[in-house]
């Protein structure tokens, strides 16, 4: 039998706060992170809201003690902020000395930076870009993590568009199980930028109000930032070192519906593939499944899609499952990885988070999220969605050990 890939330690940052405490307390009290923006420079600004993380660049620079003139975009520092709470539960030598992966996830890199120095790139020589210069590429803050906290791993850097950190996540998986790495760190990280906010405004699916996933009448989605690391490992290598195992990565898959650029399949194919191979490869059964933390973003494509594909799935034995996108925004890259992280303290912690402001079902689909905090609820495997344009679908499926 192969070994267990096993979760031993994660960190995270999102509009709730800094760490997995803060994010569940904020979570339990049913708190948003959802407001107009303040760090975000934009003549929308009072118009949406979105999940922009509390800290500014300054702030983020001063909780890392770097030097006033560090060239990090916004997106490196959440990353390393996020990655904070894994190094400070590890014995960071270990990471330093035996083989190591760091896959990190990204949509637009260092776009938040560097659409504010676009007067200077046209009129070279009139202000300091040239140290951000390099930020633009998503992979830019792959190499930040490694180089701020002295590692030397294999590094990969995958743009899947939403369901980018739940492809890293597997990633690291494959690597451990062929022998490659002993672990891996794996996750993502975006920062809100002008860019996406107009290029998803383009598209008429941002919101302008909290977003109401799975709701007859929702209108679009909330942007969000953040960034969120998970440290897999075989389980003998955790038990080994005397870690606490947070939850056993049982089964993943990814597929492509293939059906449109940016539009999911009505039918959910993808979804409906994605879950269902990712629950054969974990060995298990729907009826297992206790709670499913969904994509859910609250346009009107994804929620028919995703609701369809679980209705089929469970076929009228629909376990508990709610989005917690009313809480974050939509982390596009970073998505994946922060919603795995909470899908696994739901399990642990035997709670179902709440899919906040929805109010009527949708007409088209026989079932509604989980609107209340339940909590005592005996929850053994958990899915984690995570579906992004271009058909790229994720589902990944973790269990208690």
């Amino acid at each position: 039998m192969a070994e267990k890939i096993v979760v031993s330690s994660v960190g995270l940052v999102t509009a709730l706060g800094l760490g997995i405490e803060a994010n569940m307390q904020a979570m339990r009290q049913l708190r948003s992170g959802l407001r107009h923006p303040v760090h975000l420079q934009t003549i929308h600004a009072g118009e949406f809201v979105m999940g922009e993380v509390e800290y500014s660049n300054r702030q983020m620079a001063e909780l890392l003690q770097l030097p006033a003139d560090h060239n990090y975009s916004r997106t490196a520092l959440l990353a390393l902020v996020a990655m904070q709470e894994i190094i400070n539960s590890f014995d960071i030598e270990l990471l330093r000395k035996e083989p190591l992966a760091l896959i990190n996830a990204g949509t637009v890199g260092g776009m938040c930076t560097v659409e504010d120095l676009y007067p200077d790139f046209i009129a070279p020589g009139t202000g300091d870009y040239i140290r951000y210069i390099d930020s633009l590429d998503c992979a830019e803050s792959t190499e930040d993590i490694a180089a701020y906290y002295k590692l030397k791993p294999l590094m990969a850097t995958i743009s899947t568009a939403c369901s980018s950190s739940a492809n890293a996540l597997m990633l690291g998986a494959r690597m451990i199980k062929q022998g490659l790495v002993k672990r891996a760190i794996c996750g993502g990280c975006d920062a809100l930028s002008r860019f996406t906010l107009n290029g998803f405004n383009s598209l008429k699916n941002v919101a302008k109000e909290p977003c109401k996933p799975f709701d007859r009448d929702r209108v679009g989605l909330n942007l969000g930032e953040g960034a969120a690391y998970l440290l897999l490992e075989t389980e003998a290598s955790a038990k080994e070192r005397g870690a606490r195992i947070l939850a056993e990565l049982s089964g993943y898959c990814n597929s492509n519906d293939a059906y449109h650029p940016t539009a999911p399949s009505p039918y959910g194919e993808g979804a409906y593939n994605t879950m269902q191979q990712a629950m054969k490869m974990a060995g298990l059964q729907p009826g297992d499944i206790g709670y499913i933390n969904a994509h859910g973003t609250a346009t009107i494509n994804n929620d028919i899609a995703e609701g369809t594909a679980i209705s089929r799935l469970f076929d009228g034995k629909i376990p508990y499952f709610s989005s917690t996108k009313p809480f974050t925004g939509h982390t596009l890259a970073a998505a994946g990885a922060i919603e795995a992280i909470f899908s696994i303290a739901a399990m642990r912690e035997g709670i179902v988070l709440p899919n906040m402001n929805f109010d009527t079902p949708m007409e088209e689909l026989p079932l509604a999220p989980n609107t209340q905090l339940v909590e005592h609820v005996d929850i053994q495997h958990v899915l984690s969605n995570s579906f992004g344009f271009g058909g790229n679908n994720v589902s990944l499926a973790f269990s208690a050990l």
